[in-house]
Formats: C-alpha cells, structure tokens, sequence
C-alpha cells in the first residue's frame, strides 16, 4: 500500500478535516530532520497560487529520488506564491528539545509566508500554539496535500544541500552519506571522534560520547 494511499484511508477513518475553499491559499507546511543525530531540523512552508496550473510530479519528498527532488525544489521555489525555510541549529534544539524546535520553526516559516496565504495546513497531528494564520493538522499530509509536499521537497533538499556543506568541514563523520542519523559508521565515528559542534547533545547516543559521560554513568 502507498503511503498515499494510507494517508487517504486514515482520512476515511478518523474525517477528513474541513476543506478549505478551492480559491484559498493555503500554507503547506513540513519539516525533515527530526530524528537524527547532528545538523539543524528543516521547516518549511510553501504558498501556491490556486489559480495557476499545478507542478507535475509532487510527492512526499521521501518517495522521491535525490535528483528529482533537486528538479522539483527549482520548480517549486520558482513558481510558489511565496515560501519559507527555517533551519533551527542544533544549539537550539538542545535548549528547547526537538519537538518544541520543530514547532517553533513552523511558527516562524508560516509567519514568513502569512502575508501570502489565508489558512495553514501542517502535516502531522499538531498545529502549533501561536500560529500566525488559522491552521489545521493533516495526518500523512505529505502524501496528500500539494502544499504540503511542496514544503517536504523544499526541506528535505536545503537540509541535505546543509549536510553535504557540514561534510566538507567534518569529513570525519560521513555527514555526506548518512545527513547526521544514527547509522553503524555515524556511531561508530561518534565513539571514535566525540561530537562536533553541530550533533545534538540532548540525544543520548551524543551525550554518551561526550567527556566524561563513561565516568559519570560508572
């Protein structure tokens, strides 16, 4: 089953949330990031004009390839109404954690677009408090929404685009293959290396391989 599909059988099971109007320009906003180790989480949020014709090929970003989200974030940064990115470091994520980061990078991508756009619509459960548009929650919005996708491609591509960057200043990590998640040769150069600045010392493989964390967990 495709996870638009899923997306589509959850709407029917739980309702679908209200439609907006065909006419109304909605924020789809998304993030990607969440779970690894090192390096920023990305948000996004991506107006289009629901009067022009619509970008063949949107997808959830993880249904595509590397090079057709290249394609499609040229497509999408060109033709968009208006959007926004919001990389929150990982100094920031460990002051707030990560969910708290997360949302307040939506809060700060939909205000950048709220001059553009009537109405939010974030992929997930959770409209974050002090949104500056009315807004509502899609679950497996990615794989639905148009906007929504949009913002996942918009993410996910300026998040890798940072990772590769990361690469070239710490080789070591192998930030290039694994964009800062907990693989085998990740841990491995965390064990070897200790963190840099950019991994996320409130996730515990981090905090584990900082100085002193063996005597203290002795």
């Amino acid at each position: 089953m495709s996870r638009r599909h899923a997306a589509a059988m959850t709407l029917a099971l739980f309702g679908a949330a209200p439609a907006a109007p065909p006419s109304q320009r909605i924020a789809g906003v998304d993030e990607a990031g969440r779970g690894p180790l090192a390096g920023p989480v990305a948000v996004a949020a991506v107006v289009f004009d629901p009067l022009r014709p619509r970008i063949n090929g949107l997808d959830d970003s993880k249904q595509l390839s590397p090079a057709r989200r290249e394609q499609l974030y040229t497509r999408i940064t060109e033709r968009a109404l208006a959007w926004h990115l919001v990389l929150v470091d990982a100094a920031r994520i460990d002051q707030l954690n990560i969910y708290q980061a997360t949302l307040q990078g939506m809060r700060d991508a939909v205000a950048a677009v709220a001059h553009a756009a009537e109405f939010a619509r974030i992929d997930g459960n959770v409209v974050p408090k002090g949104l500056a548009l009315p807004g509502e929650a899609l679950v497996g919005g990615d794989g639905i929404d148009r906007a929504i996708m949009a913002a996942s491609i918009i993410a996910k591509v300026a998040r890798d685009r940072y990772m590769h960057d990361l690469h070239e200043r710490h080789p070591q990590y192998g930030f290039a293959q694994h964009k800062g998640y907990g693989t085998p040769a990740h841990l491995a150069a965390l064990r070897e290396h200790g963190p840099c600045s950019e991994h996320r010392r409130s996730f515990a493989p981090v905090r584990d391989c900082l100085p002193g964390a063996v005597l203290a967990s002795a």
